[in-house]
């Protein structure tokens, strides 16, 4: 048996074998009856997913839900049928591989390090020192990125396919090449070896208790775990600024938020949120709460919490979350503070929703009514959509209405969520796949990762609506998205506009927001933060992070417009904040919830915001 390194990993030098001492026996029959229980129980957890997949359970997802065997087929009978590119490729391959091995075989003589191939920045798969200090894993790991970059560069170099297509199995291609990745298996990932020595195995059987427990969760579909969801209780850790529900209807509840300041700004804020998730991602602890930080600053701040929709909400429309949701919430706020007017503001899809009804109000003669409108990581503009543009289309969307059908006529949030975390597949699959199943721990509680977990469902119709009119044929852009008697222009809209990007959205990419802040009639302020769709909108100034770039030119394209940019340190609410009170009208005294017609229906955040997907409103009838 090899004498014990420090690391336990039992990685001894050469001539370092001994007999093996009873210490070692135990130890590897411990090991040896914990791999039984594992395999024994696996056995067990496929059976039961078979039996799950025979029975038919209509809301699992076909074996090809996104059709792109077609798009495979043409891609690859296009590869092979280029012989240049195959021979350009292998032949990249083979020196890659022979400046591995050779590399491989100095280090292990001479001690000399050099690479073949080094990891794309920022992929954080390979942050384990193992990795590069063990010249075994090393070499592990660059065969693997070898493999990688000959099948990415076959598929991102071949000719006479159409870009859609291409783009579309070059996405799908990466996420099977992650997949196979070996950090991603017990017996090639040294993290998990170490773990599996040092703990007799039992990391596999946690593992796999582990993997039934989300299956069970899941009802035989995998529900993979983030976070530890009884870490956190919304109204208690999370969305805890004080206010009331002080409006209610069918698809929503408006909060009127209590003031922090003895005066208040005239004109009221209004949020909408996007309704595939809650809102509490404005509200997530006192240290990072936008909701917050915006009543310090002297606003008197609304925001609208989306109901978790069941079954019996599933026929409700663009136009119902239009007029029940925003138009609604106007008639509330007038009714509670006697103002008529508001500054608006739309995250995500909730600035879409803002935008087209921008462009409502102005054909309906009542552009008055917002006075300036905000979007963060919104878009109006859908041509440059980014990776989720790739899979909506005709056949997509049958797959995701014969879901809908299967679940009562409403999307559940595991749906959108597994679509989401597609699009960071490292980060927010397989990272946890590793930690859950094969180093066989609990997830820990992240506020953040909690909020994510906790999605909402999406009615039938609203839903397909989105996917076809928007994402699938930028109506609204094009200026022929019809809604409620209108033909909706944005060109007309002279409402003063400021538009939030981040630099590393992958749901709303900058350069599909920039296409959408041009097609404004009025004034625009295009802003760039760094990092991405959450961190890049919810970044208190008070945190120090990140950075944002400003330019008060809008020019013809987005690479123009950072030409001419200036960075920033840190957080750009002040920048936003500044905006807002220039267009807020003067001081008033500050107004408390219940002062004007409307009285505190309930505290804040409500009763929307705690309905689980899994679960049904349970709460007393809305009046």
């Amino acid at each position: 048996m090899a004498k014990q390194s420090k690391d336990g990993t039992g990685e001894g030098q050469s001539g370092d074998w001994t007999k093996p001492s009873e210490k070692d026996l135990e130890a590897l029959d411990q090991i040896s009856r914990n791999l039984m229980q594992a395999s024994l129980k696996s056995q067990k957890l496929m059976s039961e997913v078979m039996q799950k997949a025979l029975e038919g359970d209509p809301v699992f997802p076909n074996a090809d839900p996104f059709h792109s065997a077609p798009e495979f087929g043409e891609v690859w009978g296009k590869i092979v049928n280029q012989p240049e590119l195959m021979m350009r490729a292998q032949a990249d391959l083979l020196k890659g591989y022979i400046d591995l091995w050779s590399n491989t075989t100095r280090r292990v003589m001479a001690g000399e390090t050099a690479s073949a191939i080094e990891p794309e920045k920022g992929d954080k798969r390979w942050r384990g020192e193992d990795w590069t200090a063990n010249p075994v894993f090393d070499a592990i790991k660059q065969s693997y990125l070898l493999n990688q970059h000959f099948l990415m560069g076959l598929v991102n170099s071949v000719e006479g396919v159409d870009e859609k297509t291409k783009r579309k199995v070059e996405f799908l291609t990466r996420q099977m090449t992650d997949a196979l990745s070996p950090t991603n298996f017990a017996m090639t990932n040294p993290d998990v070896i170490r773990e599996t020595w040092q703990s007799k195995g039992e990391n596999l059987t946690r593992g796999l208790q582990n993997l039934m427990q989300d299956l069970e969760t899941g009802h035989g579909r995998l529900a993979l775990r983030q976070t530890d969801m009884e870490g956190f209780e919304v109204g208690k850790d999370l969305a805890t600024t004080p206010g009331k529900v002080i409006f209610e209807n069918e698809i929503m509840e408006l909060i009127q938020y209590a003031p922090a300041t003895d005066t208040v700004k005239q004109r009221p804020l209004l949020i909408a949120p996007p309704w595939i998730n809650k809102f509490y991602i404005m509200d997530l602890r006192e240290k990072n709460s936008m909701i917050r930080w915006l009543v310090k600053q002297g606003f008197t701040v609304f925001l609208i919490s989306w109901v978790n929709p069941g079954p019996e909400l599933k026929d409700k429309s663009f136009a119902d979350y239009m007029h029940e949701g925003l138009f609604a919430a106007l008639h509330a706020i007038e009714a509670a503070t006697g103002e008529t007017s508001v500054s608006a503001v739309g995250y995500c899809v909730g600035g879409t929703l803002l935008a087209s009804a921008l462009a409502w109000l102005e054909a309906e003669g009542q552009a008055d009514r917002i006075a300036s409108a905000t979007f963060f990581a919104a878009q109006t503009d859908f041509k440059l959509a980014g990776d989720l543009l790739l899979f909506i289309d005709e056949h997509w969307l049958r797959e995701i209405e014969r879901i809908m059908d299967a679940q009562g006529g409403v999307l559940d949030g595991r749906s959108m969520a597994d679509t989401f975390n597609l699009l960071r597949s490292n980060d927010l699959i397989w990272s946890f796949v590793v930690n859950n199943y094969l180093l066989g721990r609990q997830p820990q509680a992240f506020d953040l990762l909690f909020w994510n977990a906790d999605q909402t469902r999406m009615p039938k119709a609203l839903h397909l609506w989105y996917l076809d009119n928007l994402y699938r044929n930028n109506r609204l852009a094009k200026s022929e998205l019809e809604l409620d008697g209108h033909v909706l222009d944005l060109k007309k809209v002279k409402t003063p506009v400021y538009m939030q990007a981040s630099r590393e959205d992958h749901i709303a990419p900058y350069p599909s927001v920039y296409r959408g802040a041009r097609l404004f009639g009025g004034p625009v302020r295009f802003l760039m933060a760094g990092s991405g769709h959450i961190a890049g909108v919810i970044n208190h100034p008070d945190a120090g992070k990140y950075q944002h770039w400003t330019n008060d030119d809008l020019p013809g394209t987005v690479e123009d417009w950072l030409k001419g940019a200036a960075e920033h340190p840190g957080s750009w609410w002040l920048d936003w904040r500044d905006w807002l009170y220039e267009r807020a009208g003067g001081d008033v005294p500050a107004r408390q919830p219940g002062d004007g017609q409307l009285k505190p229906l309930r505290d804040a955040p409500g009763r929307n915001v705690l309905v689980r997907s899994d679960q049904r409103q349970t709460a007393e009838p809305v009046a």
